[in-house]
């Protein structure tokens, strides 16, 4: 297959790009300022913000799918803008297109949501998100709009650092206990996001991770697995804070997990803290023949 990734040089995109070429895929990544360091693929700069960039990219490529990851949270052009360029150049191509969205498209009034409720963000990202899912379920009606969530990776992501960090002392901050989320683990979501590209899917999945937890005490999984100090994590409440956001927002990904191959691990399961090998019995030393 010829596969098109948007946001390659992303921390999910790197995923999608290394699972992707192992498994044999021809791949083009996008980059904004500078290529990812993954051998295989070839690396395009692409500016989500020029539509002749967009067209042109895709046009180069000719792919058979195409996956968006690319995301600005403080802009718009990009994660609303952008995302609809995608989309278009896409379907003018004919090229089946998965996009990632977010659990930021809601605003946590009814806590737990299946595929079918209708976004209401709260923030400017949430809405730019909700936007570029608008259009994109009008422009390319057969994609797949892949909603998740936090996204944790074996120490490369965002909030793994910011775990770190605080428990340190290097930043400031509290971890809410009151945030609840459904964090995924980004090779469980490539994987994923991989085998939508290749099925049938169309519409919204929601494509999340088994466990719902607060950000403390995803805080908590994440220093026990890297062996930190739990009790050195600072917590609140979102709450007490005046913090804009939603608080508690849970994917029900239940339908999904029926439809893939994948599995979405919850937190509790592949941040369980990581087990030294067993050590081996030694072998004998070899004896010579008696003298």
């Amino acid at each position: 297959m010829n596969l098109l990734i948007f946001g390659g040089s992303g921390f999910l995109g790197g995923e999608l790009v290394r699972q992707a070429t192992a498994s044999g895929h021809t791949v083009a990544a996008t980059f904004a300022s500078r290529p990812g360091d993954q051998a295989g693929a070839t690396w395009l700069r692409t500016d989500l913000r020029n539509p002749g960039e967009v067209e042109a990219t895709v046009g180069e490529v000719r792919p058979t799918a195409v996956i968006n990851t690319a995301y600005r949270k403080s802009d718009w052009a990009t994660t609303a803008d952008g995302a609809v360029r995608v989309a278009m150049a896409a379907t003018g191509r004919g090229a089946r297109l998965v996009h990632v969205s977010s659990d930021a498209v809601f605003s946590g009034a009814r806590v737990r949501y299946d595929e079918s409720a209708a976004p209401d963000p709260t923030t400017p990202y949430g809405a730019a998100k909700a936007a570029a899912e608008t259009a994109i379920r009008l422009l390319a009606p057969t994609a797949v709009i892949a909603r998740t969530s936090l996204i944790i990776g074996d120490g490369g992501s965002g909030h793994e650092s910011l775990v770190h960090d605080l428990s340190t002392g290097r930043r400031d901050g509290v971890l809410f206990t009151d945030d609840v989320r459904c964090p995924v683990h980004v090779s469980d979501l490539a994987a994923a996001l991989l085998e939508l590209a290749w099925s049938d899917h169309t519409g919204v999945r929601h494509v999340a991770g088994a466990d719902a937890v607060s950000r403390h005490e995803l805080g908590v999984l994440i220093a026990r697995r890297d062996g930190l100090d739990p009790s050195t994590l600072p917590a609140g409440r979102r709450a007490d804070a005046g913090v804009p956001g939603p608080s508690d927002v849970r994917l029900d990904s239940s339908a999904i997990r029926r439809g893939l191959r994948t599995a979405l691990r919850g937190a509790r399961d592949f941040l369980a803290p990581r087990r030294p090998a067993p050590s081996l019995p030694r072998p004998a030393p070899l004896r010579g023949p008696d003298r």
